[in-house]
């Protein structure tokens, strides 16, 4: 098989296999390699059935409020959150979260990892912070206090009326370890599903946990607009992520 020839996610999955071989950050170049192959691939590569705001949640709405966050006007009801596991080694993973429309995957972060997140359908409201000292020590902080954090990503992600139309917004968001908005959310203003490459995967292990945050009410320290305050926080009971069943091309793995 050609690598033209190949399904899309193989292809993604040959690309990562050749730019990510250490944990170490990779150059600006190697993502634009991964990039290109994410850019190009469409639900219906990954056997995506793409889901209906009536099928999942019927008629919803959504206010911003005054510290910018998209919220459900009404409570949620609607399935929880799907995650379709790929592929996994010790130097990267490959992942698809399904949202139901109205929910949202609360503020968290990714340790000492580049993130390649590809929106396949959908409308979904980003928001994203960087630490404004990010070199700070994780094993030497008190969690229960707040950190300074500057907002570098706050927008929506819209792809057209059907999965064949192209994203009117970056088809593919990158973030790195310290730059880019490594602690962000995702809320789905419509279903939508979101392809996810982590290099390298969370890895408890190796400190490389997942840990939520939310915004505080410190005012007053922060510049209006462009710093403000994350404190640690355990998410709340009805954010539930559940294992999905993947239906699309097998990927063929190589060990060498």
């Amino acid at each position: 098989m050609t690598m033209s020839s190949a399904p899309a996610i193989q292809r993604l999955y040959d690309v990562c296999k050749k730019v990510f071989t250490s944990t170490s950050v990779p150059s600006e170049a190697q993502v634009s390699n991964v990039r290109a192959v994410l850019d190009t691939i469409k639900p219906q590569d990954l056997g995506l059935t793409i889901q209906s705001d009536q099928q999942n949640r019927g008629d919803r709405g959504f206010v911003d409020d005054v510290q910018g966050n998209w919220r459900s006007i009404l409570p949620r009801y609607a399935p929880p959150i799907s995650y379709l596991h790929l592929y996994e080694c010790d130097l990267f993973s490959m992942g698809i979260f399904v949202l139901p429309t109205s929910a949202s995957i609360p503020l968290h972060d990714h340790p000492g990892m580049t993130v390649l997140s590809r929106l396949l359908y959908g409308n979904m409201h980003v928001r994203a912070y960087d630490w404004v000292e990010p070199h700070d020590g994780r094993l030497n902080r008190n969690p229960a206090i707040a950190r300074q954090a500057k907002l570098v990503v706050d927008h929506v992600l819209v792809t057209g009326p059907n999965e064949t139309e192209p994203l009117r917004a970056p088809a593919t968001e990158v973030l790195y370890p310290t730059s880019g908005g490594n602690i962000h959310s995702f809320t789905a203003l419509t279903s939508c599903a979101v392809l996810d490459v982590l290099a390298p995967p969370y890895s408890p292990g190796t400190g490389r946990h997942c840990t939520y945050y939310r915004a505080t009410s410190n005012d007053g320290v922060a510049e209006p607009g462009l710093v403000g305050w994350l404190e640690e926080f355990h998410p709340p009971d009805d954010f539930v992520v559940q294992r999905g069943l993947y239906r699309g091309p097998r990927i063929i793995s190589s060990y060498n």
